[in-house]
C-alpha cells in the first residue's frame, strides 16, 4: 500500500482567467461609435424638419453668393432668433448679415459697396465673354467670313451681341422668319459659348422703317421682328443653350435704329442678344412683376348698401312708373342731393316721402 502511494502522479491544473469573455471590450467601442452616429443623424433630421423652406433657401443662397444675399437683404444667413416660440427676439439678431440696430446710413453704404463689387465682377466677366465669343467665331472656318456681321460691345445691361444684315447677306429670307444657313451656324456657335456662363439672356428682333404688309392691321414689321427673334431663340436652343437662360424675347420693329444710322438703313435689320448682368436681370424681373392692388377699406355706408336690397317700386295710379323717394321729395320742394346709390323704399298714402340725405 505504501509503495502504491509513492508512485501516484501529482496533477496540477492551471486555469487562465480572461476578463470579459473571449470578445473582450472591443464591442463597446463599436457600439459607442454607432450610437454617436445615430444621434448625429437624428439631430440632423430634426434640424431639417424644424427649419422652414425660406431659411433653407437663405442658407443655400449665402454659400452660393454671399454678396448678393447681403445686397438683397431680408431673412437669410446670420438671422438668429430665439428657438423658444414667443420667447422674443435675440439681442444679436441679424438681418442679411446686418445688425437690426445698425445705422441706416451704414446699411446703405454696405449695400452700395456690395452693388459696386457685383458690378465690377460682372464687367470683368462680360469682357472675358466678349473675347471668348470673338475667338469662337474666328476659329470656326465656316463662320470666319461672317465675323464682320457680328458686333459686340459691353453696355450697362451687359454684353450685347448684334448680328446685322450687312454686305448684302441677309440673315432671313425676305419678309419671313426662315433662318439662313450661315445665320443658323452663327447662333449655334454663340449658344455653345453663352451656355458656359451663369448669366441670363435677352433677345430682341429689329427691322428697318420700310413698311411691310399690305393692310394697316395686317402682318407688319412688329410681327416680323417678333417672329425672327423667336426663330433665333429656337436656334440657340438647338445649339445647346439651356431654355431657362432665356428670360425675354421681344420684337421691336424699327423703334430702335442703330446709333448713327438712318431708320431705313439695311443694317437696322438685326438680331440683338444681350447677356444680362445681375443688376439688369434684377431690374427686368422687377419690371415684370405686377404691383399688388391695395385693399380698399369699405365705409359703413358702403357696407349698408351692400347688405340692403330695396324692394321694387309700385306703379302709380295712372300706370306710369313710380318716382323714387328722393326724386319725389325734390319735386315736392325738399332739398336733397340725388344719389344714384341711395336705396328707395315703398311709400304709403299715410306716410310722407322718406328722404335719405348724405352730406358730401
Amino acid at each position: 500500500m505504501a509503495s502504491d502511494k509513492a508512485v501516484q502522479p501529482i496533477i496540477i491544473k492551471r486555469i487562465k482567467k480572461v476578463s470579459g469573455g473571449h470578445h473582450g471590450a472591443a464591442w463597446k467601442i463599436a457600439y459607442a461609435d454607432f450610437v454617436t452616429a445615430m444621434m448625429a443623424f437624428f439631430l440632423l433630421m430634426w434640424l431639417l424638419g424644424s427649419t422652414t423652406k425660406g431659411d433653407l433657401k437663405g442658407i443655400s443662397d449665402y454659400f452660393s453668393n454671399p454678396i448678393a444675399l447681403t445686397l438683397s437683404g431680408g431673412s437669410g444667413a446670420g438671422d438668429a432668433t430665439s428657438l423658444v416660440m414667443g420667447g422674443g427676439e435675440d439681442l444679436s439678431r441679424r438681418s442679411a448679415n446686418m445688425h437690426k440696430g445698425q445705422d441706416p446710413e451704414e446699411q446703405r453704404r454696405i449695400q452700395r459697396e456690395a452693388r459696386d463689387a457685383i458690378a465690377k465682377v460682372d464687367r470683368a466677366a462680360m469682357a472675358a465673354l466678349k473675347d471668348k465669343v470673338q475667338q469662337a467665331i474666328t476659329n470656326n472656318p465656316k463662320l470666319a467670313d461672317y465675323k464682320s456681321q457680328v458686333r459686340l460691345d459691353v453696355t450697362k445691361e451687359g454684353l450685347r451681341i448684334q448680328i446685322v444684315d450687312d454686305q448684302g447677306r441677309p440673315m432671313f429670307d425676305s419678309g419671313s422668319a426662315v433662318v439662313k444657313d450661315y445665320m443658323r451656324g452663327l447662333l449655334r456657335e454663340i449658344a455653345a459659348v453663352l451656355n458656359t456662363v451663369d448669366y441670363k439672356v435677352s433677345l430682341s428682333g429689329h427691322t428697318d422703317s420700310r413698311p411691310f404688309g399690305s393692310t394697316e392691321m395686317g402682318y407688319s414689321n412688329w410681327e416680323l421682328s417678333a417672329d425672327r427673334a423667336n426663330a433665333s431663340r429656337r436656334e440657340l436652343l438647338a445649339g445647346g443653350m439651356q431654355e431657362q437662360k432665356i428670360v425675354r424675347v421681344v420684337g421691336l420693329a424699327a423703334s430702335q435704329p442703330m446709333e448713327g444710322m438712318q431708320p431705313d438703313a439695311e443694317v437696322n435689320r438685326r438680331i440683338s442678344i444681350v447677356v444680362l448682368t445681375r443688376a439688369a436681370e434684377d431690374d427686368l424681373a422687377a419690371a415684370a412683376r405686377a404691383p399688388e392692388p391695395e385693399p380698399v377699406e369699405k365705409t359703413p355706408f358702403m357696407k349698408v348698401l351692400e347688405g340692403s336690397t330695396p324692394p321694387p317700386a309700385p306703379n302709380s295710379a295712372n300706370g306710369a312708373p313710380a318716382i323714387p323717394a328722393v326724386q319725389a321729395a325734390q319735386s315736392a320742394g325738399a332739398v336733397a342731393p340725388a344719389l344714384p346709390a341711395t336705396p328707395s323704399f315703398p311709400q304709403s298714402a299715410e306716410q310722407k316721402p322718406f328722404v335719405v340725405t348724405i352730406p358730401r
